[in-house]
């Protein structure tokens, strides 16, 4: 046990500053062209969905599940008093979960911490496993979570921080444009049950102000990410 708490807080050296600057190319070609984001897109719906239920398990709601569909939505079911903070706060950490958890992983990368990183993923996607509720969502999480075990066995230390990078990075920006998709539905009137209009009826503030608050926490998350991980 000592050995493996060793190696789980290991640090590695600094990566190369052109294994930085490509590993956020890579993911920003990911995020940023419509073929790629497709079919990784559901990476950011796993960490929304999981926001939503890590919350509500901290303001101490009922969690029923979680569900992941093959167009990439995703819902989670909880029950409780439908209205009040513990609402309001399950519904506002779906959008800004996938940037804080990007942030909090530029933050480990920064400091060496690739093994705790890969580890403590695989242990969040094995917490959701536990709550899935559809066959889709099972299937999507054992395929994620086996790519991510097979990273830990098999992959040499220097693959695992390119792949490390590549996921930190494809969660700041990945954070993002969701929250832009999603103002451009609600201006097409496609997105009356989103999370910034369930907040609307919640509270006294309109939709549109959720959504700034999403892009603002994502924005300012992809900032400060990059700055910690900024190899100059």
């Amino acid at each position: 046990m000592d050995k493996f708490w060793a190696h789980l807080i290991a640090t590695q050296p600094d990566p190369e500053p052109w294994v930085v600057a490509g590993s956020a190319l890579a993911a920003l070609v990911i995020v940023g062209f419509r073929m790629p984001w497709q079919v990784s897109r559901g990476l950011i719906t796993i960490a929304h969905e999981g926001g939503h239920a890590l919350m509500a398990l901290l303001t101490r709601r009922k969690l029923e599940g979680i569900r992941l569909h093959s167009d990439t939505s995703g819902v989670t079911l909880t029950r409780g008093r439908p209205t009040g903070p513990g609402m309001v706060l399950t519904a506002m950490a779906g959008y800004i979960a996938p940037p804080l958890l990007g942030l909090g992983a530029a933050w480990l990368t920064e400091q060496g911490h690739i093994t705790l990183l890969i580890w403590g993923v695989l242990l969040l996607l094995v917490c959701m496993l536990l709550l899935i509720r559809n066959l889709y969502g099972a299937l999507i999480l054992l395929v994620t979570g086996g790519a991510v075990f097979a990273l830990i066995m098999y992959a040499p230390a220097g693959v695992q921080q390119v792949v490390a990078l590549v996921a930190t990075w494809f969660l700041l920006f990945g954070g993002v444009r969701p929250i832009i998709e999603l103002q451009q539905k609600r201006r097409r009137r496609q997105a009356r049950d989103s999370d910034a209009d369930q907040l609307a009826r919640l509270t006294f503030l309109p939709g549109g102000f959720y959504v700034f608050f999403f892009l603002l926490v994502a924005l300012a998350s992809m900032a400060f990410g990059a700055y910690l991980m900024n190899p100059l």
